[in-house]
């Protein structure tokens, strides 16, 4: 019998980053990105791996005099 594979639950969180450990992670996914290799990180206690045809965004927010530019990177998952 086929085993069915674990929904995992919606998550939506945010975690700040000594600057340090911010471009080690940037530096890291821009090599996997120019290499066109699969990226993986550890979020908050779960691992996520980042296919290498996920997809790249670049988002700006402004609000209340706060600017704020997001990288997205989508994929689905497997």
């Amino acid at each position: 019998m086929a085993q069915k594979k674990a929904k995992r639950a919606d998550r939506d969180l945010e975690k700040t980053y000594p600057r340090k450990d911010f471009v080690a992670k940037l530096r890291r996914l821009a090599d996997a990105i120019e290499a066109g290799k699969a990226f993986n990180i550890q979020v908050a206690g779960e691992r996520l791996r980042i296919p290498a045809d996920a997809l790249f965004n670049i988002e700006h927010e402004r609000e209340d005099g706060v600017d704020e530019v997001e990288f997205q990177l989508r994929w689905q998952r497997e």
